[in-house]
């Protein structure tokens, strides 16, 4: 356990001797390339840790004939939704602002009223973002090389 704190104040020592603004752009190079990563794994429909999504449920009986032919959000991973924000201390990626409502409750499989007036339907759970391994070693390799 000494040797994992000893390590880790290490880390933190090379973190804390990198300017402010390096630290917010290594923050936001972070960001822009989990963002990439997470746009990615919308576009192929699949969870972050490779599973793939649930498909959507059958149409009712007596709704339009056909299958539903649009991709699940596909205008959500568009960059004038999915926000990357940058720190020196931290980087975020996060849904903006009328479509977040809409993203946590399929992120969580939560209940929600397609519209207005209509019933209440339980979704599945279609986690939208998230850490890979493959991230996690993005996110090394970029802080390593901002601090060789």
């Amino acid at each position: 356990m000494s040797e994992l704190q000893l390590v880790n104040d290490r880390l933190e020592a090379l973190i804390s001797s990198l300017s402010a603004p390096a630290r917010k752009e290594m923050a936001r190079s972070i960001g822009r390339k989990l963002r990439a990563s997470q746009q990615q794994n919308i576009k192929r429909q699949q969870a972050p840790d490779g599973t793939p999504f649930k498909p959507r449920k059958t149409p009712p009986v007596r709704s339009k004939k056909g299958r539903i032919k649009r991709e699940m959000f596909a205008k959500l991973r568009t960059a004038k939704y999915m926000k990357t924000q940058a720190s020196p201390n931290e980087a975020v990626i996060e849904f903006a602002g009328n479509v977040q409502r809409m993203a946590r409750v399929h992120h969580y499989g939560l209940r929600d009223r397609p519209s207005r007036k209509g019933k209440e339907v339980e979704y599945e759970a279609r986690p939208l973002l998230g850490l890979s391994k493959k991230n996690k070693e993005e996110i090394r390799l970029i802080f390593v090389d901002f601090l060789g």
